[in-house]
């Protein structure tokens, strides 16, 4: 159980200048607090544990083991961490890697300033942001398969969820209350037999449901 009422945020980015602007900005907004900030992985890996983050921004380009390859790993040693990916990328392979192994969120780096601090609390909440460009080109990617076993209108959920938005955001847009898109995520995980959201995504993606 978390006691802190900031949310704390760890930064692994190996630019300096970037990982220091980053942490300037966190830290002198009200509400959160920066508990670590490292070059890479492997210096983040000798303290993560302790500073037990809420949210951590990773990089993908990191000397030594990458940020995709270290999300895994970050993901085992602080499951309940949220890991938001801050890259110059857009390639789609990385969008996926990075989605299927763990990332909470997708953000590029000339993502405005207050929209990552936003994107920290919008996946406190159950979000899982993307800039618009990743979220296009992830809904773009999707072609659907007729054969699908999800209903129409849980399709249109977990196509929303596949775009990050919160179970709240999405009840809000489509009208309907917050259990009602909690029971449709129940089922949308039963028929794709899966457990979680990074899970279904997939399942949906490698079989064209979505």
């Amino acid at each position: 159980m978390k006691r802190d009422l900031d949310i704390k945020v760890a930064i692994i980015e190996d630019d300096e200048t970037i990982r220091e602007g980053y942490a300037f900005l966190i830290g002198n907004t009200t509400g959160y607090k920066i508990c670590g900030t490292y070059p890479s992985y492997e210096e983040a890996a000798k303290h993560i544990a302790q500073d037990d983050p809420d949210v951590i921004l990773l990089d993908v380009e990191l000397p030594g083991i990458s940020g995709i390859d270290a999300l895994p790993k970050l993901k085992k040693t602080l499951p309940d961490t949220h890991i938001l990916i801050l890259t110059v990328y857009e390639q789609e392979l990385l969008i996926f890697r990075a989605l299927g192994n763990g990332a909470a969120g997708y953000l590029t780096k000339n993502t405005p300033p207050e929209k990552i601090v936003s994107a920290i609390h919008e996946v406190m909440e159950g979000g899982g942001p993307m800039s618009a460009n990743i979220a296009r080109m992830v809904i773009s990617s999707f072609k659907r398969n007729d054969a699908s076993p999800l209903t129409r209108r849980e399709t249109e959920i977990l196509e929303q969820i596949a775009t990050g938005k919160s179970r709240k955001r999405i009840a809000d847009e489509l009208y309907i209350d917050l259990e009602t898109v909690k029971s449709h995520i129940k089922n949308i995980y039963h028929k794709l037999d899966v457990h979680s959201k990074a899970d279904a995504i997939k399942a949906a993606r490698d079989n064209k449901f979505i």
